[in-house]
């Protein structure tokens, strides 16, 4: 069976305190990358969630 991608990089039988460490370190991650990007996060979400007019799906909604 094909090992999937997280298994190897987020191995079984880590200790707690490499555990938490590990935790500590994604948090802080995504905290750095919210605060660095959230305004592209916020556009392109807000893109995605009208992607086209059912009415009239030959158009595109406007871009930014």
């Amino acid at each position: 069976m094909k090992k999937l991608f997280y298994e190897s990089v987020f191995p079984k039988g880590l200790s707690d305190e490499a555990a938490w460490a590990l935790h500590e370190f994604l948090q802080a991650l995504v905290a750095t990358c919210e605060s660095r990007y959230m305004s592209q996060l916020r556009r392109y979400s807000k893109r995605q969630q009208c992607l086209y007019d059912p009415e009239h799906p030959w158009r595109s909604p406007p871009l930014d």
